[in-house]
């Protein structure tokens, strides 16, 4: 993707590399009330998010004022992406989602309180928020420090995240997940293969890095008896998601995991009610989404597809048949909300221009409609005001500007984003410390 223009501020620093290669995660995370309320303020102390006086406040609203005059942006008229949106039951103040990110800082799998300066930063009153993926079960993970949502510890730690997103008035979606073949054995339970719809294992992976490359072990194929376990597994973290508070969440049936691996026909090789035909591979996804509606309402779900995605050798001979039959299909069940991922890199860094539309997997689903794929300020503008999308979810660039809407509004411009620290442990590098547009001047 191409730096934006203006601010090229990112973390990085020497102080904070220092910090990178010394930063070891606390072996007991904070608990009480009190000591996350410690543990916050110090992450504060750490970052360079400022804690504003009044009068720090008003010499920001000037400044405010100042960007807005010199892009000749007028808040009397608000551009497409920052139009309201009435969402099911809930009223959207703008259109820019927070896509889901991996951000690997949930040590053993737990969410650490660092996660509610990270995600109360990115909220605005009336903004969508979706999770990282989150794990439905101990055999759902593939890779360290990602949160999971199966146990009553897990529960108990998305509380206080949840309630610092609301307290700013946004609503929060927990994306549910299984990795499937897309994993490795250090990370299952006893050292298990992971499952998938088939035996046939990933060739290494290039990293997101560019670099490095991730080998991956032979999975296991399911068998048709335990499908419905699986199933149950998805159910059961919908029901803790409402436990936890969230709002909805999203099933994640996308970028090779594991039931996207069940849609895509050049993954999938099985030849039992599971395989073969497109209404066979679709059956098992399907029956999650049904499983989830019934545990806690169409209301409250949503659905991330990616057609015609082929990272983790998960492509379809159809992609457009794939995602039309599979928004038909998810009209059955009176989803929220379907999120569609719009692939515009053909290999790791190398960004490109997506040949294929959504626009046909748009006509065929009811409900809203969420597109993401590295979308920036015009072409989001665009998508919604050609009705392409009814929402726009931003993932690197909300990531590195936490007040993008505020940006966006004033068409300000934007930190770039580092990838090399996406992934750190750190509780502040790349994570908590990206400065908001008032601390840039």
């Amino acid at each position: 993707m191409p730096h934006a223009p203006g601010s090229t501020l990112q973390p990085g620093s020497s102080t904070t590399q220092q910090r990178r290669q010394h930063f070891q995660p606390p072996e007991t995370p904070p608990a009480s009330d009190l000591q996350c309320q410690n543990y916050i303020a110090k992450l504060r102390r750490n970052s360079r998010l400022p804690t504003l006086r009044m009068e720090e406040k008003k010499e920001r609203n000037q400044t405010l004022v100042d960007v807005q005059g010199q892009n000749g942006v007028s808040a009397e008229t608000p551009i497409p992406l920052l139009t309201s949106y009435k969402l099911g039951k809930f009223q959207l103040s703008h259109r820019v989602v927070l896509a889901p990110l991996a951000r690997q800082r949930s040590w053993n799998h737990v969410p650490q309180p660092h996660a509610i300066l990270y995600y109360s930063q990115r909220t605005t009153k009336g903004g969508l928020l979706i999770t990282e993926a989150t794990g439905v079960s101990d055999t759902a993970l593939g890779c360290p420090n990602v949160p999971g949502i199966w146990t009553k510890e897990q529960v108990e730690a998305w509380k206080p995240i949840v309630d610092a997103v609301h307290a700013k008035g946004g609503i929060f979606f927990c994306q549910i997940w299984h990795e499937g073949r897309v994993a490795n054995t250090d990370f299952w339970p006893n050292g298990q293969a992971p499952i998938s719809c088939t035996d046939k294992p990933l060739t290494p992976q290039i990293q997101s890095n560019g670099i490095n490359l991730t080998q991956f072990p032979t999975p296991r194929r399911l068998t048709t008896d335990e499908i419905p376990q699986v199933v149950n597994d998805f159910r059961l973290a919908a029901r803790n998601a409402m436990e936890a508070g969230f709002d909805g969440v999203e099933i994640h049936g996308a970028y090779g995991f594991l039931l996207d691996q069940f849609m895509k026909d050049e993954v999938n090789d099985r030849t039992d009610k599971y395989g073969g035909s497109l209404e066979n591979r679709c059956r098992f996804p399907l029956e999650v989404v049904e499983a989830v509606v019934n545990e806690i309402g169409a209301d409250k779900v949503g659905i991330r597809l990616s057609p015609y995605s082929t990272w983790a050798e998960a492509r379809d001979s159809n992609p457009k048949a794939l995602g039309i039959y599979m928004a038909e299909s998810l009209n059955k069940y009176w989803l929220l909300y379907c999120h569609m991922f719009e692939p515009k890199r053909e290999t790791v860094g190398e960004k490109c221009e997506c040949p294929h539309s959504l626009f046909p997997m748009r006509k065929a689903f009811n409900g809203t409609f969420i597109v993401a794929g590295e979308y920036g300020r015009e072409d989001g503008n665009r998508a919604v005001a050609e009705d392409r999308a009814d929402l726009i979810a931003y993932g690197r660039w909300f990531l590195a500007n936490p007040d993008l809407p505020t940006r966006f509004r004033l068409n300000a411009p934007l930190n770039n984003y580092n990838e090399e620290i996406f992934y750190t442990p750190d509780p502040v590098l790349g994570y908590t410390d990206y400065p908001f547009l008032e601390d840039t001047e």
